[in-house]
């Protein structure tokens, strides 16, 4: 009976193989799945191929696994990279190494939400390289204006970032960014420390910026939605 299973899943074509391994949330399955077989490998290979959006949200992974999972999905645009309560192992080095992979230039959403293992070395390999990006959140890091300084010169599609508590962030960071990247629509600040008269010369740049939550302190009626 195992024998006749074993054939009848051997007989599926690699495309249904790749359509059932999509539906697979755990990278850890799809490992050990590529690991049956040459055929069962190209069927992994193709499930990662056909994702626009990738999370290694929850999962415990490292810079070597990560890179290597997204050199394999090619074609996604959203990347989330965020902390989990399981910790997240990704250094500079994941950066990277993600940053040299094909899919980088198509990106239009990063999230390093919380990732204590990075600095502005790894950011600004990314974003150099993630000339079409569109929102970024690099809040709960200990990057610096030279992050910023990066996205301002290299990011100018950039419509929304959030910086929650990145508190090694200036006055100068973000008036670069805002002076340089004129699609900005929306920034969280969020716990940062800087001054209030700050996010005035902000607004005096681009009147029609979001900056949560200092607009509605300044008595300015704003929707958020930036999370």
């Amino acid at each position: 009976m195992q024998a006749e299973m074993e054939s009848e899943i051997e007989r599926l074509p690699v495309d249904l193989l790749a359509h059932i391994f999509s539906l697979t949330l755990s990278f850890k399955d799809l490992a050990q799945a590529s690991g049956v077989c040459r055929k069962w490998r190209r069927g992994v290979v193709q499930s990662l191929a056909r994702k626009e959006r990738l999370s290694f949200a929850g999962w415990n992974v490292d810079d070597e696994s990560a890179s290597r999972v997204v050199r394999a999905a090619y074609n996604i645009t959203e990347l989330d990279v965020s902390r989990s309560c399981w910790g997240c192992q990704i250094t500079d080095l994941g950066l990277y190494k993600i940053s040299q992979t094909k899919c980088v230039g198509n990106l239009l959403s990063i999230s390093l939400w919380g990732v204590a293992g990075i600095t502005d070395k790894g950011v600004i390999q990314l974003v150099s390289r993630a000339n079409s990006l569109q929102h970024l959140n690099i809040g709960g890091t200990f990057i610096t204006d030279e992050s910023l300084y990066a996205v301002a010169h290299s990011c100018p599609h950039v419509k929304t970032i959030v910086l929650w508590s990145c508190r090694h962030v200036t006055e100068h960071g973000l008036i670069e960014l805002v002076n340089k990247c004129r699609k900005l629509e929306a920034i969280n600040v969020w716990g940062m420390r800087v001054p209030v008269d700050c996010f005035v010369s902000l607004l005096a740049i681009s009147p029609a910026l979001k900056i949560k939550p200092i607009t509605q302190q300044l008595g300015v009626g704003r929707i958020w939605p930036v999370a």
